[in-house]
């Protein structure tokens, strides 16, 4: 039987993650309109800079929880990568499915808002009720890959 569309970007999201240097946790996303794959990101370091697999995690070294200051890491998010190389290249995503391994924390719920995501599918849950919220009031229709 052949895979639905929802399950052949979900893979390609896993296999996007593989490429993450996160050492907590690795995080793919693709950005997919009509059947075709627009852009995609992994969580990790930006260009240029050390990953924290040489440096050390921060967050770690700090004590942080999950899902608590963002701001006190080095990487970015798969899905901000997925927006940035997206913008990098010129391409639309206006009207998008996002396919992303973990739920978006609060931070990428306001950014693929403003970038005009209209469809999220998701694998793993996060703390984040905010993110749900802000999604849920955006009107991007939100479903949990099973």
């Amino acid at each position: 039987m052949r895979p639905s569309w929802d399950q052949y970007f979900m893979e390609m999201a896993e296999v996007v993650k593989t490429r993450s240097t996160c050492m907590r946790r690795q995080v793919g996303a693709v950005v997919v309109k009509d059947k075709r794959v627009l852009s995609s990101g992994y969580n990790g370091a930006p260009s240029g800079i050390e990953h924290c697999e040489k440096t050390g995690c921060l967050r770690e070294q700090l004590g942080v929880p999950s899902g608590e200051r963002h701001e006190l890491c080095r990487g970015l998010h798969a899905e901000q990568n997925a927006i940035i190389q997206a913008a990098y290249h010129g391409v639309e995503i206006q009207g998008t499915t996002l396919y992303v391994t973990l739920q978006p924390c609060v931070l990428c719920a306001k950014m693929l808002i403003n970038a005009g995501v209209k469809r999220l599918v998701f694998k793993g849950q996060y703390p984040d009720d905010l993110s749900e919220k802000m999604l849920t009031e955006a009107g991007i229709e939100m479903e949990k890959f099973e």
